[in-house]
């Protein structure tokens, strides 16, 4: 079997990494010229894509390049610690590192293991053919195969392709911006992230090994903003926004924010709710082409990683149709709740004041009774076990 994976970001190179242990001839279509560098963009991987990574003998890499954060810690505005998560269960816990740092040692990995990557190749059609589909390129190139992955993320062109009616990715109502801060804390510890929810704003931070704060920020937005006008506010802007915001707080987030020496900059973020098809017998979706989540689930580049696996495992045992039915079948109804959640924790950090009251009297009690990501995180996904359509 050959396959054509279009887009690189997380979910482009793990899909193909997985696709190849499973036998079947991967290439990869990246429309940009190369991998992104995002200054101020982090993330983290939890253990449930570290261990879908493991799957495919591909975790090493990312744990390297990134570093442990076991717990993370949540405060109100006024400094009263709610509670703490840890991010394992038993063991090793997920761990954080740069976007452009995920997507550079993914991409490396790939190459490693001899799959072709091809950058600036810009997907602009797909025709279904006798035995597959055939993708046409912006350059005018065109390629052949049996299945098409569409791992092109939250503005899919594949998606539009499967369903031209498909609904448009959902608004996240919070901004987001972010950056790494020549400061810690004096109460701050290696690998402890810590959540604020403040009084106006959310807002998170991380000490790293090498004496810097990893830090983001989730200014309120009650509508969509106009295209373009979140990119364009200027560093200045961004500086003195966080500092109104957070000025009441009792919280380092201005002082992180004096010590971050690049420019800010913001972006707007997007979910997908839910994807009325998935596939059609020759094209199937991954990642966040699927269901984009919003960051404040910590689940996007996870879920795509165990896609990969999931999807893999399927046409290793399965004919195509079937293989593709039952990869949707044991991945819809996890993704949707997992992109709910994500929805619900974006629109309750900045609520009203009653609604806050609320929030940090119940945030306690549910962090003292059970561990309420444990159903996300606690998630094993075995190669070696055969999947059967029947039961998938």
């Amino acid at each position: 079997m050959r396959a054509i994976v279009v887009g690189g970001g997380v979910a482009g190179p793990v899909t193909a990494m997985a696709l190849q242990k499973a036998g079947i001839d991967v290439t990869v279509h990246e429309a940009h010229p190369a991998p992104a560098g995002d200054v101020g963009a982090w993330l983290g991987v939890q253990v449930n894509g570290l261990d879908a990574l493991r799957a495919v003998d591909a975790d090493r890499p990312v744990r390297d390049a990134g570093f442990p954060t076991p717990l993370i810690e949540f405060r109100s505005g006024t400094g009263r610690v709610l509670g703490t998560l840890p991010t394992g269960t038993g063991g090793p816990g997920g761990i954080s590192l740069r976007r452009s740092d995920l997507y550079r040692v993914l991409h490396a990995e790939a190459a490693r293991r001899g799959v072709d990557v091809r950058f600036g190749s810009r997907l602009a059609a797909v025709a279904s053919t006798p035995g597959g589909v055939r993708a046409t390129f912006a350059d005018g190139t065109s390629e052949s195969a049996d299945l098409l992955v569409g791992a092109d993320g939250v503005r899919s062109t594949v998606r539009t392709l499967l369903d031209p009616a498909a609904a448009p990715p959902r608004f996240v109502p919070v901004l987001n911006t972010a950056g790494y801060a020549e400061h810690t804390p004096a109460d701050g510890q290696v690998g402890r992230l810590t959540m604020v929810f403040g009084r106006r704003s959310f807002f998170g931070w991380l000490p790293a090994p090498d004496g810097r704060t990893w830090w983001f920020a989730n200014p309120p937005a009650a509508r969509e903003p106009a295209p373009d006008a979140v990119a364009a506010r200027s560093d200045a802007d961004w500086r003195a926004l966080l500092h109104n915001l957070h000025a009441s707080d009792r919280s380092p987030a201005p002082a992180l924010v004096d010590a971050t020496p690049h420019p800010l900059r913001g972006w707007t973020t997007y979910d997908v709710p839910a994807v009325r098809r998935w596939h059609d017998g020759r094209t199937v979706l991954v990642g966040d082409a699927a269901h984009a989540t919003s960051p404040a689930a910590g689940q996007g580049s996870s879920l795509a990683m165990e896609d990969a696996v999931v999807l893999a495992r399927c046409l290793r045992d399965l004919p195509r149709p079937e293989a593709l039915a039952a990869y949707e079948r044991a991945r819809r109804r996890r993704t949707e709740r997992v992109v709910a959640e994500g929805f619900r924790t974006s629109s309750a950090k900045a609520p009203p004041a009653v609604g806050r009251v609320v929030r940090d009297l119940v945030v306690p009690l549910v962090l003292r009774r059970r561990d309420p990501q444990a159903w996300v995180r606690d998630h094993h996904l075995e190669w070696d076990d055969p999947v059967r359509a029947a039961t998938a």
